[in-house]
């Protein structure tokens, strides 16, 4: 078991970002994907989906979570079941599948604070976290760069 910020493994970090390759316990079948503006569409309570989606942001700690582009601005955040990781040095931008579970979820202030903080803001930044946010959480499964 790990934190993020705590590697595990020097592995992910060392080897090259292949595109293709995909992570987690779940083989995701890009043919399946919609768009993300689709599952924002779709989307009604806890609901499994795979969907193809632009790398906004990497936690650049662990690789443990990333942003996705919803396609009006804002983003929302992937986090991946049991802790599976991608490279942290994954370019800005990259299209990727990702399989998995699509929820509403309240994100304490902690937490939040703890994705400021792997995102490099300052601790300035991170004190002005102050309240919970309600948001469209999605935890994957499995992902794969799109080639």
């Amino acid at each position: 078991m790990y934190a993020c910020g705590t590697k595990l493994q020097a592995e992910p970090e060392a080897k090259s970002i292949q595109l293709g390759e995909s992570y987690g316990p779940i083989d995701v079948n890009s043919e399946k994907a919609i768009s993300v503006a689709e599952m924002l569409k779709l989307f009604e309570g806890k609901t499994e989906y795979t969907f193809q989606g632009e790398l906004n942001e990497v936690c650049s700690k662990a690789g443990c979570w990333v942003n996705i582009y919803k396609g009006n601005g804002e983003t929302f955040m992937v986090r991946f079941k049991d802790h599976f990781i991608i490279p942290p040095k994954t370019a800005i931008g990259t299209v990727a599948y990702f399989h998995g579970m699509a929820y509403w979820d309240t994100v304490s202030v902690n937490l939040l604070q703890h994705f400021a903080e792997d995102t490099g803001k300052s601790k300035e930044e991170i004190s002005k976290i102050i309240e919970p946010k309600y948001e469209l959480n999605f935890e994957a499964d499995g992902i794969t760069l799109k080639k």
